[in-house]
């Protein structure tokens, strides 16, 4: 009795097990006109499901970067900016809790306010007119870019030499 148990909890810690019972993060989005906008700015999602004319969920595998932006408005205007790069957490991996994201995130990068979600959206406007799948960007760039903005200095270029640099990195691990 005692080496079963044993022998099941060695294969839940194997890693090649541990990707089969991991849970997809769902990524809930909305659209109200003049009031409420949460999108992708970009991102893989396994599935996208439709709840009703307003919602839908996009559902991503562990690991998939994305990027979601939030805006809101009342009836004085703009009252909420918010741009979050996420990437869905691995099985025992530690993950934030974010409104509107199931289980929970990385939260690689975080921009609060309209001037900083605008010099993120040109961050990732330049790293997509170089060719390059804003999603499969190293993930110590979207780190840099949100303590460059914190620090409130100048954002880093992401160059297709970095890019190559870490695809060389992830071939080789």
């Amino acid at each position: 009795m005692m080496q079963s148990s044993v022998q099941a909890a060695v294969q839940v810690m194997r890693p090649e097990l541990a990707t089969h019972r991991s849970i997809p993060m769902q990524v809930s989005l909305a659209f109200v006109e003049q009031r409420v906008n949460v999108w992708l700015r970009f991102g893989r999602p396994l599935r996208d499901t439709v709840l009703n004319r307003w919602r839908r969920v996009a559902v991503f595998e562990p690991g998939a970067v994305c990027c979601r932006v939030k805006w809101i408005a009342n009836d004085y205007g703009t009252a909420l900016w918010q741009l979050m790069v996420l990437q869905a957490p691995m099985l025992f991996d530690g993950a934030q809790r974010v409104a509107g994201v199931v289980p929970g995130a990385r939260i690689l990068l975080r921009a609060d306010g309209e001037l900083q979600v605008k010099a993120v959206l040109v961050v990732i406007d330049g790293i997509e007119a170089l060719g390059i799948d804003p999603c499969t960007v190293a993930v110590t760039c979207w780190r840099m870019v949100g303590n460059r903005l914190a620090a409130r200095q100048p954002l880093p270029e992401y160059t297709v030499e970095r890019h190559a640099a870490h695809i060389a990195r992830e071939a080789l691990q």
